[in-house]
């Protein structure tokens, strides 16, 4: 059976979202963030799944409303099954089975991971395989070998912090707003990267750390406001943009020594990092100076979105996998 229009619901984390894909297109594309978040600097798990049960519903009427169709003309129910957190899971794995159960419809658990790496697919050819992949998120970082669609390896991670929670972590260092990383990239795009340095982690082979490198950043800011308590206001968009530089270029050392690894016939930029300025440009400069093709997802397919859980539904489902109705999530990647 050919699978064409699948709902994709996403509630991994602090989004709650609920996209349609029929025959290789995104219809619609909803989504509903959690702003209630942003005082206490960082996602909490309980207030996130309260907001996912209030929001999502809603999200799913739209996301079929402005796709044009009713939820009798699914084929098939996508939801992300894991990794994220359980209480936020929980209300989309349940959603997900009642609609599957009264529908009739096949159910499909979707790799939370997996389901970056296929946002690189929509509205998008082909892309030649082996595809090498960064994905960039505030929980994973890993560089990910992939043969076909569903054909994925990992071929290095972060032993320690993701690059994401790198940049939340400098944001709240810094004083800025939640969410902190687009903060720092918007700060980052007025001051000079070569200002200051941070060391970068010497993690041999394609593994890669970040923890050093926020710790570097605490202890400079604490000696340096100890002489000028001015120091933070005074040089913030220096700090920000010499911060990012590191971050940015300890990236493209791991991922230039990948290439000469796996040796790839394309290269692909996935996660919510992915939406950072200066990594997409300096991602597409080391794709043009190895003579690789690169994909680099559109803005409203970098953070966490349904339309990647109905891609990577899609091809799940194409090649006949489906979860049963007494599947768990799960908080880890495995």
């Amino acid at each position: 059976m050919q699978y064409s229009t699948i709902l994709g619901i996403e509630s991994s984390c602090d989004d709650t979202a609920a996209a349609v894909w029929q025959n290789g297109k995104i219809l619609a594309n909803i989504g509903a963030s959690q702003e209630i978040h942003a005082k206490y600097g960082g996602v909490v798990p309980e207030l996130a799944s309260r907001a996912h049960q209030s929001h999502i519903i809603p999200v799913v009427h739209e996301a079929l409303s402005a796709a044009g169709i009713t939820a009798g003309q699914l084929d098939a129910i996508a939801f992300t099954q894991g990794p994220g957190l359980m209480g936020s899971l929980l209300v989309g794995i349940h959603v997900a089975k009642g609609m599957a159960m009264a529908l009739g419809k096949p159910l499909i658990g979707v790799n939370h991971l997996q389901a970056h790496v296929s946002a690189l697919y929509i509205g998008q050819p082909q892309p030649p395989f082996p595809l090498l992949v960064l994905l960039v998120s505030g929980g994973h970082t890993q560089l990910i070998r992939a043969e076909h669609h569903l054909n994925t390896q990992i071929a290095g991670s972060t032993i320690d912090d993701a690059a994401g929670e790198a940049f939340d972590k400098a944001a709240k260092l810094l004083g800025l707003n939640y969410p902190g990383g687009p903060e720092v990239d918007r700060y980052a795009r007025m001051g000079n990267p070569h200002r200051f340095t941070f060391p970068e982690s010497r993690v041999p082979g394609l593994d890669m750390s970040f923890s050093g490198l926020k710790t570097s950043l605490l202890y400079f800011l604490r000696r340096q406001t100890a002489e000028n308590p001015e120091f933070i206001a005074q040089n913030l968009a220096d700090i920000c943009a010499s911060y990012q530089h590191s971050i940015v270029e300890y990236l493209m050392h791991k991922l230039e020594l990948a290439i000469a690894a796996e040796k790839p016939a394309c290269l692909g930029l996935a996660g919510g990092v992915s939406a950072n300025s200066l990594l997409r440009t300096r991602f597409a400069e080391t794709g043009a100076k190895y003579g690789l093709p690169v994909l680099i997802p559109a803005f409203e397919y970098c953070t966490d979105n349904a339309a990647m859980i109905a891609a990577a539904g899609h091809y799940l489902l194409e090649s006949g996998q489906k979860t049963p109705l007494n599947a768990l999530p799960f908080t880890r990647n495995r």
